[in-house]
């Protein structure tokens, strides 16, 4: 099999980026199907374990933060390292105590994701580091097949979870069964540390290590400069992306089939495994229609009708239908993923990539932290369950509407056409 020339022409430290990325969706698409049937099962109620979701969330926020507005100066590699250290601590503590202000401890200070999806400092500073070896016109296409990286990574995860829990719950207990899966989560991040250790410094910035007293204290606290102002307007735009996304983040959306549709982890994990196994490969057509019609115009195209899909789930009244509807949003809802990543990373100054994606990744988690402490509440009122749905579904078209409108003018280098200079003696 042949590979496709933007990765054919990957260096061993991008294919290690790639590797860290499988490894760290895997553990995360794992985790995120046993998360909250784990925390009930330990005895937290569905408020509590919205708190403590929100308090991981708010915790990745600071972590990420910190951590991203930095690597471009201390060291990309450094930061990516400490990340999984503290992603395999979170995984310990979790399986080792049922305390609630433990739990909130350990999820605050370490990275737990509770929607399979990205968290903590890993995502920015990798897609920084990838931009930094390959070249624009392959950016949008190599972030395309990273993406699906992460997806088929995320479905393998939840599909390993769902089964290996139903084969231990033949002779262990259910919540046994699922701290099985937290305790191989903490392992993963230990991998994942070594993994990182082996890259080359060449994928470290030309800033890294250079002293920034002589810059703005804005730029020096936040790693931005130039790229300031369009990071901040993309930010806050992201955030109300993720406030949207976080009412339904995979956690709760599997709570929610079990406790609509009483589907048990097995079933969850294929379901789940099928949805982000079309949401990788729409990663991959995202990519060539970036090229026809611009980064831009794609986020926005693919990502109305998910959103609409979205809506509908709580709708169909069978659980055939509403996996449909599931697995059709999936389809497209992560075709805006990688051009999003690409479109930041062209519209800002190379030397602040891993501060801008680290900004706008800290506006999306925080986005994503404030949901969950709502989204517990409304499971726990049985007759308000469908409602997250609808809240995330009109919350998210109105994303889309309002990037359009702000950024429609901006356009990547890449995509932007030479205009042909005519000689003043033609047409004499």
């Amino acid at each position: 099999m042949t590979l496709p020339n933007a990765l054919h022409r990957l260096t061993r430290d991008a294919w290690l980026l790639f590797a860290s990325r499988f490894i760290r969706l895997f553990a995360y698409g794992a985790l995120s199907i046993v998360l909250v049937l784990y925390l009930v099962g330990l005895g937290l109620t569905e408020s509590q374990t919205g708190l403590l979701l929100t308090s991981t969330l708010v915790g990745d926020t600071l972590v990420s933060l910190y951590l991203t507005t930095r690597a471009d100066r201390i060291g990309r590699r450094r930061m990516l390292i400490v990340g999984a250290m503290l992603m395999a601590a979170a995984g310990i503590a979790f399986a080792l105590t049922s305390q609630m202000w433990l739990l909130v401890i350990a999820g605050t200070i370490g990275v737990i994701s509770p929607s399979g999806h990205e968290v903590g400092p890993f995502l920015p500073i990798e897609q920084a580091s990838l931009s930094h070896v390959v070249a624009d016109r392959a950016r949008t296409e190599v972030f395309a097949w990273y993406a699906m990286t992460g997806s088929v990574a995320s479905a393998l995860g939840a599909l390993v979870a769902g089964y290996v829990t139903h084969t231990l719950q033949a002779s262990w207990t259910p919540v046994d069964s699922y701290r099985a899966v937290v305790i191989a989560y903490a392992c993963l991040g230990v991998l994942l540390a070594l993994i990182v250790a082996g890259a080359s410094p060449a994928l470290e910035a030309s800033s890294y290590g250079r002293p920034v007293a002589d810059r703005p204290m804005f730029a020096r606290l936040s790693g931005l400069d130039r790229s300031r102002r369009v990071v901040l307007r993309l930010s806050a735009l992201f955030a109300l992306d993720s406030f949207g996304g976080g009412f339904v983040v995979q956690s709760f959306a599997e709570y929610w089939f079990y406790l609509r549709f009483g589907v048990d982890p097995k079933l969850l994990g294929t379901l789940f495994f099928a949805a982000n196994i079309f949401a990788g490969l729409s990663a991959l057509v995202a990519s060539r229609l970036a090229n026809r019609i611009g980064l831009l115009n794609t986020m926005v195209v693919t990502h109305l009708p998910s959103n609409v899909l979205l809506i509908l789930i709580p709708l169909m009244p069978t659980l055939p239908l509403a996996a449909l509807m599931l697995l059709l949003r999936f389809s497209i809802s992560q075709m805006d993923v990688p051009t999003r990543q690409s479109y930041l990373m062209a519209v800002v100054s190379p030397k602040e990539r891993s501060a801008a994606a680290g900004i706008t990744g800290v506006a999306r988690t925080t986005g994503a932290a404030i949901s969950p402490l709502m989204v517990g509440y409304l499971f726990a009122r049985p007759a308000l369950i469908n409602l997250p749905f609808f809240i995330a579904g009109t919350l998210k078209i109105t994303y889309d509407l309002l990037l359009y409108r702000a950024f429609v003018a901006v356009q990547p280098a890449e995509e932007v056409r030479p205009v042909r200079r005519v000689d003043s003696s033609e047409g004499r």
